[in-house]
């Protein structure tokens, strides 16, 4: 079996998501549980149905809590480092559900420290600008502004250094030397930032002065962070978030995992329409060498990126998406067509979003006050 590794800093190798998951120690999202978020709900959801959010801690006890008549409340978050990409609304989107679905309170973090501890090309002006920007991106998916809390590592500091060195005190340099490979070189400050990043697995229980359990929809690569906030906040006398956790969005290149470093692999939210169109002309499709080959053997939807995007993405509809599977396994759709569909379908998208993400004047009100 080809080796892998997965952290909140890089991904190498081809996953194997069930020894993934094996190698994290959580579990699975199996078809009885997922029935059983659906029944709460009164509703389902597309990332769910198709297995995008794959495994799980905790989700039947956070479901216990609600059945028994204690709301939760839902904790994702984003850390600023250029456009977001589609890629990046995945955890928005299940989240902007949850709240709808279960009237959940829903707190975001935009860490505006973390790229700049790490990265070594964005200043912390620049990051606090694009922390702006991703907040207003986010609330473009229509967020209930009342049930909605954005927070800042820096721009929240009163709140959330004191929160983070109750954290800090229980976490040890080896803990997070092991977790993430950092070395003896590595900037104290990302090696502080766990601590800042489990804050928001209980900042609610702090708020209200008693415990709220709490959701976190986010990818498999951040898991490590909540492995460690979850020793500790039991310790702090909070109770352990739960977590529902995403396979990567693959890139249009044919990679399993999308890179916002690479341009062309992905899909911004700030691509203008021919950039689109450049991109989908360019992406990997799971057809056959030649038009008349494609039309008399068909082709292969799981190894074609447009497809791909659709699943996870662009077709909310099973019906709908599996036609355009379809379509690709009997050879009726040629690549041509197939990719000006897509970046079609991408450019109607991505002028909605801006056109209501411009419409938000007063971004301030969904700050957390503290």
């Amino acid at each position: 079996m080809a080796e892998f590794e997965v952290n909140p800093y890089e991904v190498q190798g081809k996953v194997d998501y069930r020894e993934l998951a094996k190698r994290f120690g959580i579990r699975e999202l199996d078809g009885g549980l997922r029935e059983r978020i659906f029944k709460a709900a009164g509703d389902s959801h597309f990332l769910i149905r198709r297995g995008v959010y794959f495994a799980h801690r905790e989700l039947d006890w956070l479901l216990d809590k609600y059945e028994n008549g204690e709301k939760f409340y839902v904790y994702t978050g984003i850390a600023p480092s250029g456009s977001m990409t589609v890629a990046h609304l995945l955890p928005f989107t299940l989240a902007k559900w949850l709240q709808d679905r279960f009237d959940a309170d829903v707190y975001i973090q935009i860490p505006d420290e973390e790229k700049f501890l790490v990265k070594k090309n964005k200043t912390l002006e620049e990051i606090h600008d694009l922390a702006i920007d991703d907040a207003r991106n986010i609330a473009a998916l229509g967020f209930n502004p009342r049930k909605t809390r954005f927070f800042f590592d820096i721009g929240n500091a009163d709140f959330m250094y004191k929160q983070a060195v109750r954290v800090a005190k229980h976490i040890t340099f080896s803990t997070i030397k092991d977790a993430f490979g950092f070395s003896s070189e590595t900037n104290i400050g990302a090696i502080f930032y766990t601590s800042m990043q489990a804050v928001g697995t209980f900042i609610k229980s702090v708020e209200e002065g008693k415990n709220i359990p709490c959701l976190i929809p986010m990818g498999v690569d951040q898991d490590v962070h909540f492995r460690i906030a979850r020793d500790v906040v039991d310790k702090l006398g909070y109770y352990k978030p739960a977590t529902i956790e995403s396979v990567f969005m693959p890139g249009l290149k044919g990679q399993q995992k999308m890179s916002a470093s690479d341009p062309d692999n992905t899909i911004y939210l700030n691509d203008d329409e021919e950039t689109v169109v450049r991109k989908a002309n360019r992406a990997i499709t799971g057809q056959q060498a030649t038009a008349e080959l494609q039309r008399k053997h068909g082709g292969d939807p799981d190894r074609c990126a447009i497809c791909q995007y659709y699943r996870f993405f662009f077709e909310p509809d099973d019906r709908k998406l599996e036609n355009i599977f379809e379509a690709e396994r009997r050879g009726t759709v040629l690549a041509g067509e197939h990719k000006k569909h897509f970046a079609d379908t991408v450019n109607r998208f991505l002028k909605g979003h801006r056109k209501k993400k411009d419409a938000i004047t007063d971004i301030e009100r969904f700050f957390l006050e503290t």
